[in-house]
């Protein structure tokens, strides 16, 4: 086993290990006010949410401190994404895993700062939007060209790449004609963790099961990408519903007050 993925299955045995400190800590604690207004699934819930924000508080708090710009984590996520693309495509899926896992990191600590320091913005929230479609393009680029002899897997990571930017572009859409839809089962923070989790674990999982290397990474891209689909559809019908009840009320208005 690589010496990359010792050092993650470590890192994840660690934060396992601080889960029983935080349910007991969380008691007496109310849910995080960023994680209390965002919709749950069930990959991602409350309690899991609330956790790796009380993990990262402390570093966050002193970036704050330090007056630190959230265009800086805005960048470093886009930056990270691109370099996962890179690992993934010479191979290296545990480098992968963490380059996600730190852009995700990165992409939680640029909204977080910006609302602490009062400094949020319609330009930072469009540079946060527009550098994490890339980190995610350039992630399953790299995915794409590790999987390119075997057109089945291509495929699968095709469609969870196209259904990844339908789901952010139907909550984008929605916004703009005035519907705010955030659910579904595969939402951003979802489909990072199901990457990075799958490769950090592909290679001693199908060393120890025999199977071949990219089997983990190829099923969580399988799931990836019908979990997105998915969300994407449920967002398209909710919007498309909310808009029709916002007509039907806009036309009753209009026509209850014709004299």
């Amino acid at each position: 086993m690589s010496t990359t993925t010792w050092v993650a299955l470590s890192l994840m045995a660690l934060a396992i290990l601080t889960m029983p400190v935080y349910a007991v800590i969380a008691r007496r604690r109310p849910v995080d006010a960023d994680v209390a207004r965002r919709p749950t699934t069930i990959i991602l819930g409350t309690w899991v949410r609330d956790w790796l924000m009380w993990t990262i508080g402390p570093v966050e708090r002193k970036f704050v401190e330090w007056k630190l710009s959230p265009d800086i984590f805005n960048y470093i996520g886009g930056a990270f994404g691109l370099f996962a693309g890179i690992a993934f495509a010479n191979n290296e899926l545990a480098l992968g895993g963490w380059l996600i896992l730190l852009g995700g990191l990165a992409d939680i600590f640029d909204g977080r700062i910006a609302r602490a320091r009062g400094i949020g913005s319609n330009y930072g929230e469009f540079l946060d939007s527009m550098l994490d479609r890339f980190a995610e393009m350039f992630v399953f680029i790299g995915i794409a060209l590790y999987f390119e002899p075997t057109w089945w897997a291509m495929t699968a990571t095709v469609l969870a790449s196209g259904g990844s930017m339908m789901v952010s572009y139907a909550r984008a859409k929605g916004e703009a004609v005035g519907v705010d839809c955030r659910g579904g089962i595969m939402q951003r923070a979802e489909r990072l963790v199901v990457l990075a989790v799958a490769s950090l674990l592909d290679a001693p999982v199908t060393r120890a099961t025999g199977w071949v290397p990219g089997s983990i990474l190829l099923a969580a891209v399988t799931l990836i990408g019908i979990g997105s689909l998915g969300t994407a559809v449920y967002r398209t019908v909710y919007i498309c519903r909310a808009l029709r009840v916002m007509e039907r009320e806009a036309a009753a208005k209009a026509g209850g007050g014709a004299v």
